[in-house]
């Protein structure tokens, strides 16, 4: 009788995916779209946040219809804004800003307003440091390891040749 028994789970088996097989393939297929469509929206988001930071005034774009160009104004907050592309010396069109392809030949040493806005805050604080004592200049530093060389030179006729800590 055990052999029977084996029949009997292996026939519903079977059955069941005879029965449930195709539900279940489809579910799990559904869960595959599901997750690689959200994977691509999230490469493409990516993607575009890049693209947006490399579009600054001065970098060299594509175009969608094949036009190569230089940006000269963009704002990446509002899309909708049209962006200023200048196609030659002197001829400045404006396109939608997303007509910019890709980024060609991305500025280099250019600041961007987020790392000037940055650059400015790091400015403040090190000048309020610096004003507070908290944050010594470089020249400063300087100045106290040229004293500091020529104090540990010079003996001191109270500590004899003893090392200063």
């Amino acid at each position: 009788m055990p052999h029977l028994k084996g029949d009997l789970t292996s026939m519903d088996f079977a059955s069941f995916f005879a029965n449930y097989g195709l539900i279940i393939l489809l579910v799990v297929l559904l869960i595959f779209m599901f997750w690689s469509s959200r994977r691509r929206m999230q490469k493409q988001k990516a993607e575009q946040e890049s693209k947006a930071r490399q579009t600054i005034p001065g970098a060299e774009v594509l175009m969608q219809g094949g036009l190569y160009g230089t940006i000269v104004e963009f704002d990446p907050d509002n899309l909708d804004q049209p962006a200023v592309v200048e196609i030659a010396p002197g001829v400045e069109i404006r396109v939608h800003s997303q007509a910019i392809l890709r980024v060609v030949n991305p500025t280099e040493g250019t600041v961007t307003e987020d790392e000037f806005i940055e650059a400015e805050e790091s400015h403040e604080e090190y000048v309020e440091g610096v004003a507070g004592g908290y944050i010594s200049s470089i020249s400063d530093d300087h100045a106290r390891a040229e004293e500091q060389k020529k104090s540990a030179t010079e003996p001191d006729s109270d500590t004899g040749s003893k090392p200063q800590a």
